[in-house]
């Protein structure tokens, strides 16, 4: 099936383009513009009423959207907010940082995370042990080794890492394993899913109310930057020191108390004031998706199939420096979205995505690696490489 009917204004905006940098910003399908449009005019007609309707009819509906999606019974525990530092964040103020904290991560999360904590690690309480994700076939045994040794407070790891690819293939399998080395009474344990939501199929019907899962729309929900969210535990008591407003949802009415209140559902992580122009392109996208009867399961094993077309299409054109040698993979059937391939050098990288974005190719890269994402609005027909034939490195 060819999805690209429902991306003709940004395909109409970028004519011969082979856009293989949509892990990175993905094509919008049409409709998230009369998405964006609809907030404008909402807020005009309801003025300051649109709270109410955007708190009582919007956030319940993409957050059951969003539940759905990833197998989840309580919608009521996904928080919005901007960013996913924001949430982050907010999760790491709940830890007290006149203790010591023990954080165990990768070597390969994205820096919303890894300059943050790299942050907190000049404090001197603070330690952060971080396991390379390389070799990628003994990762999630040496990351559940370096777990047990280190008896850590906060566990923060990526669904699929940003700078190659790879996934984890069993989620569940994975914490269980966490969990059963590390006391389950102190660990908490967050997962990055934004290169994991709404690309690869995602079961966390058996992690619900164990792990908090930040993930957002400016990649493959294909609703731009400005919504992500977090899936937060029930029950969790935690009140994060970084608070805003919008986490006294359900108790502003009642009468203040010397200690802040927080609402009972996934607000309790709340922030404050925000622009829902996202939310309304989000729920637009997964509007699209119900509609179309569109899977996730369907554009997985479609962009499965541009990949397996693109290695096809790169070994024919022989390149020495871009080829199936220099792939980051561990397993192509349970990969992220994009390709990634680790040149010699940074200075290599650049210079061939460079003369690829002269030739109306464009990629992106993250030091050594340049990285090749693949999305519905392509089709198989629509990958050349020929341009290699004329750039040996």
């Amino acid at each position: 099936m060819s999805y690209k009917s429902f991306y003709q204004r940004f395909l109409q905006a970028n004519a011969g383009v082979q856009h293989f940098a949509c892990h990175s910003h993905h094509y919008w399908p049409d409709v998230t513009r009369d998405a964006a449009l609809a907030y404008w005019d909402d807020s005009a007609r309801m003025v300051d009423d649109k709270w109410d309707y955007v708190f009582g009819e919007k956030v319940p509906k993409v957050q059951r959207q969003i539940a759905q999606l990833l197998k989840l019974q309580a919608p009521e525990q996904i928080v919005f907010a901007p960013n996913t530092h924001e949430l982050l964040f907010r999760l790491l103020s709940c830890f007290d940082l006149q203790q010591p904290l023990k954080v165990l991560s990768s070597d390969s999360e994205f820096h919303s995370f890894s300059r943050q904590i790299k942050r907190f690690a000049e404090l001197p309480n603070v330690e952060v042990v971080q396991v390379a994700t390389e070799p990628f076939a003994t990762f999630e045994q040496r990351f559940v080794q370096a777990a047990q040794q280190l008896q850590p407070d906060l566990v923060f790891c990526s669904q699929v890492f940003f700078n190659s690819g790879v996934a984890i293939p069993d989620l569940t399998a994975f914490v269980a394993a966490i969990q059963q080395v590390t006391n389950a009474t102190t660990a908490t344990i967050a997962i990055d899913g934004y290169h994991g939501f709404m690309a690869l199929p995602s079961d966390l019907s058996a992690l619900e109310g164990k792990i908090f899962y930040l993930a957002g729309s400016y990649k493959y929900a294909q609703g731009g930057e400005g919504c992500c969210f977090m899936v937060v535990p029930q029950h969790n008591n935690m009140r994060p020191l970084y608070t805003g407003w919008f986490a006294e949802f359900g108790t502003l009415a009642q009468a203040k108390t010397a200690e802040v209140q927080y609402s009972q559902d996934g607000y309790q992580f709340a922030g404050a004031t925000m622009d829902f122009t996202a939310l309304y392109r989000l729920e637009a996208v997964l509007d699209l998706y119900q509609q179309q009867q569109i899977t996730i399961d369907a554009v997985h094993q479609h962009v499965q199939q541009l990949q397996q077309a693109f290695l096809v299409e790169l070994e024919q054109q022989q390149h020495p420096l871009l080829n199936r040698t220099a792939l980051l993979a561990k397993d192509l059937q349970q990969h992220g979205h994009f390709l990634t391939f680790k040149l010699p050098s940074t200075q290599q990288v650049a210079d061939l995505a460079a003369y690829l974005k002269q030739h109306k190719i464009y990629t992106d890269y993250r030091g050594d690696r340049l990285r090749f994402g693949f999305a519905p609005y392509q089709d198989v027909a629509d990958i050349d490489l020929s341009c290699l034939q004329a750039h040996r490195g």
